[in-house]
């Protein structure tokens, strides 16, 4: 397994997209209700997408605050998002839901802050260095 050393930006984006992935889960779990009516997306959706964040908030953490990381569990972190992001449009195109426009700007917002969480892990995945045991 390739180890890396985590550059700062790796380590940065990766507790900076934890700490948000937690609160938008949080505030997704426990005010699926309200945020139901405000945007327009089911409660189910709401929830479900919010129990998810957590642990991969958990794990992003983690990460986040280690300085030697296996490569293949950044890009698992990288491609993860990007398909969160690709997803998120694929709900809007799909007509499985009818959001108001509070729901499109949410989901359109969300899933560029993810797609610029995958782009930043990127390149602080590519500015980091292997690690050579010693």
């Amino acid at each position: 397994m390739s180890v890396i050393v985590s550059s700062p930006l790796l380590r940065q984006a990766l507790i900076a997209d934890a700490s948000t992935s937690a609160a938008c889960g949080l505030l997704m779990l426990l005010a699926a209700g309200p945020l139901a009516s405000l945007l327009g997306l089911p409660v189910p959706l709401l929830r479900l997408a919010g129990l998810a964040l957590l642990p991969y908030a958990g794990l992003v953490g983690y990460l986040g605050l280690r300085e030697h990381l296996p490569r293949g569990m950044v890009w698992a972190v990288v491609i993860g998002n990007a398909v969160w992001a690709i997803d998120s449009l694929l709900l809007l195109m799909s007509g499985w839901v009818e959001p108001t426009r509070a729901g499109y700007a949410f989901v359109i917002a969300q899933g560029l802050v993810v797609l610029m969480y995958a782009e930043l892990q990127y390149v602080g995945l590519r500015r980091s260095r292997e690690a050579f045991a010693v």
